[in-house]
């Protein structure tokens, strides 16, 4: 199905602001961090908003809504430059910091994509080197997080198209929440 309505120039604005913020939203759920074991670091925080970005581009591409798609990369990635300059970094040095995340949220793209296309460990592989790239996760996180990544994947194909092409996404919770966090690191 397209999504004719949206592929005009600034229609797809509102809705993309709409799905960075439940994007965002649940990139932050805390869970992620205690439970889950994702570094709550910049980087950590950055890798969760990737990983969630990933899974509703994932689900624009199957729509073929090129043009909401294009909008939520670009609001990402304003956002991305925002919060460098809120944080102080230097006007020269954000331009070069943006181009940097965007080149690795393509990489992050092309691994999660490779994971979920079923190759055996990939999509553990990918979170190992991206999500928990400053950290030792252990098998246990990577599966979950894999787990997470399968579900979730999935359940936004189950979504009504409409309702994601005007900007309405629901997330599951994060894996681990309200499991015992001594499993969870084994």
């Amino acid at each position: 199905m397209r999504f004719t309505r949206v592929m005009n120039s600034g229609v797809a604005d509102e809705p993309a602001r709409t799905l960075y913020a439940q994007i965002v939203a649940q990139a932050r759920r805390a869970e992620f961090y205690t439970a889950c074991g994702v570094p709550d670091t910049l980087d950590g925080r950055f890798e969760m908003v990737a990983l969630h970005a990933f899974l509703v581009l994932h689900r624009l591409k199957k729509l073929d809504a090129g043009a909401l798609a294009q909008a939520l990369f670009d609001t990402m990635f304003m956002d991305m430059d925002e919060n460098l300059r809120e944080i102080g970094v230097g006007d020269l040095s954000v331009g070069k910091r943006v181009k940097q995340m965007v080149s690795a949220f393509y990489g992050r793209v092309a691994a999660y994509e490779t994971g979920l296309a079923g190759e055996a460990g990939a999509l553990e592989a990918a979170l190992a080197r991206n999500l928990y790239g400053t950290v030792e996760a252990g098998p246990a996180r990577l599966e979950r997080m894999a787990a997470y990544l399968r579900r979730e994947a999935l359940a936004l194909e189950a979504q009504d198209a409409t309702a994601i092409a005007s900007g309405t996404v629901s997330f599951g919770p994060p894996p681990g929440a309200g499991e015992d966090r001594k499993e969870m690191a084994s």
